[in-house]
């Protein structure tokens, strides 16, 4: 049961509008591994790029009118009394929105109004830690999910939320009482669904909740919140900022064939098979498109991610934990860093009969995206498509990380962590562009049938026989993209903005 070896052959029939990829042009900060181009949002009028430069601080504000060579207009500083640093960005109509975290990240944010020229126009305050915003379809509202991490030694644990600031009647007139916020303060423990993980030290739900990433349906009355460490999906009333539900995501079977996963960094090559180990969902972006049934569908993914602080640590190698002889009784084998013993899970969860001893093993993340239905019901993962495509198609490269070329590297952590999921109607059909954080790759999906999507293709503009350090290594650690429709472009075609952390490139991709 734990060292079935799984192969996958996927059929691939590619059809005629299938989109491919081609690099346009690429900008370069020259900035290596310190968040230099995070999350990038197009103002379609101007037609600049707005990125979050982790590494100066700044909203660096691009000129694209000629894609083949983006060029920086000015960096952007937070005003002091606003904040410290950029976490998101976003524009509609001309107005662009930003999550700035306060200097210390468990006091309360804010979101900054800017025009395109980058001139502060207004702030508002809004809960702590704001990571990722959107605005509403209908240009109305702006959404933040506060992420609310605890402070490193866990003293100071700020409740997490999602603040809904309201702009119809323009950003120049803004107060704070414009800002509603959707607070978890309602629920607790025993009015949550089982699965929701809320395990931090002597954590409220208020608390342990910690908003991840927003969808909002085209209606723009409901937001879906992925609700990371939490492996949870929470729902929102937008207009009332209410919290109606609270989802929990589920575990995901590595048992099962389909479910195969490369466990181990020390097996010396690629090894997909089944273990007895359960994968929590635990996606990043969160992504929302309408079917052909006319339903509204989710798209997250599945990246995984842990509390790891001085405080409060959750990590622990499976060769760590002191397995349930009944469930593992060849734990002494599965516990060689040859086998499973090096994968990467927690202890926080697992023991289901308190005894001391782990029944399950939890790993972060599952390798994958899946699609849901508005409940928060699965109806359609990947299974071990990401992993078992690279050991097919490019396995020189399979689970290297971000920053090092070191093959296999990170499979026994999450593996090619999915990170970033966009939908893009591309000739009536929709396509999902899933980015891979590690791997710093991108693959797609037709989506034209949620139960059932289809694989396209991978790209990617990564060279891994040059050091991650320099310029000929391409694109490393893509963290967030963006989809430019042929209307909205400056040369009138499909363009896909890659934004990569690691390497600190922002480069566009052309969809043919």
């Amino acid at each position: 049961m734990n060292r079935t070896i799984a192969v996958l052959a996927l059929a691939c029939p590619l059809l005629a509008q299938d989109p491919t990829m081609t690099v346009l042009g690429t900008h370069r900060t020259g900035l290596y591994n310190v968040g230099a181009a995070e999350i990038t949002a197009h103002d379609p009028q101007t037609h600049r790029l707005f990125v979050v430069n982790g590494g100066d601080k700044t909203i660096d504000i691009l000129d694209i009118r000629n894609p083949a060579n983006p060029t920086r207009i000015t960096q952007v500083k937070m005003p002091v009394d606003v904040g410290d640093s950029a976490n998101s960005v976003a524009v509609k109509n001309g107005v662009v929105a930003v999550a700035v975290q306060a200097a210390e990240k468990t006091d309360p944010g804010s979101v900054l109004f800017i025009d395109t020229n980058g001139t502060p126009v207004k702030s508002v305050k809004v809960g702590t830690l704001p990571d990722m915003l959107t605005f509403t379809p209908d240009g109305k509202k702006v959404l933040v999910a506060n992420e609310g991490e605890p402070s490193d030694d866990y003293k100071i644990d700020p409740e997490g939320s999602v603040s809904i600031v309201d702009i119809s009647s323009g950003v120049g007139s803004l107060t704070q009482a414009n800002v509603k916020t959707a607070t978890f303060s309602s629920f607790t423990k025993q009015n949550l669904p089982a699965g929701v993980r809320i395990y931090g030290p002597n954590a409220t739900v208020a608390q342990d909740m910690e908003p991840e990433y927003i969808a909002v349906s085209a209606d723009s009355k409901t937001a879906y919140v992925t609700l990371q460490e939490n492996n949870a999906l929470a729902i929102i009333d937008v207009d009332s900022a209410t919290v109606t539900k609270i989802a929990a995501l589920g575990l995901k079977e590595h048992w099962r064939e389909e479910n195969s996963l490369d466990a181990s960094d020390r097996d010396g090559g690629v090894s997909l098979r089944t273990w007895t180990v359960w994968g929590m969902y635990q996606p990043d972006a969160i992504a929302a498109y309408n079917g052909p049934d006319g339903k509204l569908y989710l798209l997250t993914a599945n990246e995984g991610d842990a509390r790891a602080y001085t405080g409060f640590n959750e990590e622990a190698r499976v060769s760590e934990l002191k397995l349930d002889p009944a469930r593992y009784p060849q734990a002494a084998e599965n516990q060689l860093a040859t086998e499973m013993g090096r994968l990467r899970t927690t202890n926080a969860t697992g023991d289901l009969d308190g005894d001391g001893d782990f029944d399950m093993i939890h790993t972060f993340g599952a390798r994958s995206f899946s699609v849901w239905d508005t409940a928060g019901q699965l109806v359609w993962d990947s299974a071990n498509h990401f992993e078992t495509i690279g050991s097919l198609n490019y396995a020189a490269s399979l689970n290297v990380s971000n920053s090092d070329n070191v093959f296999d590297s990170r499979s026994d952590d999450k593996g090619p962590e999915p990170e970033a999921i966009i939908v893009a109607t591309i000739r009536n059909r929709p396509y999902a562009f899933i980015a891979n954080e590690r791997q710093s790759n991108i693959m797609i999906y037709d989506m034209t049938e949620p139960r059932n999507p289809r694989y396209v293709g991978q790209y990617g503009n990564r060279n891994v026989t040059a050091a991650t350090t320099t310029a000929a290594a391409g694109d490393l650690g893509p963290e967030g993209l963006f989809f430019i429709p042929a209307a909205d472009s400056p040369n009138g075609n499909m363009i896909i903005v890659a934004s990569n952390e690691i390497s600190g490139t922002v480069t566009l991709w052309q969809v043919n």
